[in-house]
């Protein structure tokens, strides 16, 4: 690729989940958030997943698959929760807006 290729830059909506046309990306994005939340606990505590497992009672296999960012089996519940139990709190801010500008106009009124 040189610089006198042709090339559109598009702007992400800041969520790839969306980007890409997949399903739930909302969950998707919180999903990804909480995991790298509960990678950056066992990393910064040096907790193998094993001992995360003894100290939370998830079983190894769930962490294991956090770190893989395997994440299809797990809710948003239960991620908060394994950060809970690893002693972490979890504070969730909710911003609601229109995705796209309103194009419909606001209903005839008679």
């Amino acid at each position: 690729m040189t610089f006198d290729d042709d090339m559109d830059l598009i702007h992400g909506s800041g969520n790839v989940f969306r980007d890409l046309g997949l399903p739930n990306p909302e969950v998707e994005q919180l999903k990804a958030i909480l995991a790298a939340k509960i990678i950056g606990v066992l990393d910064d505590q040096k907790l193998t997943v094993r001992r995360a497992h003894e100290l939370t009672g998830f079983a190894a296999a769930d962490f294991s698959r956090v770190r893989q960012a395997k994440l299809s089996r797990f809710t948003v519940d239960r991620l908060m929760t394994m950060l809970d139990r690893l002693d972490q709190d979890v504070e969730v801010t909710v911003s609601v807006q229109p995705r796209f500008p309103a194009t419909r106009a606001a209903p005839h009124v008679v």
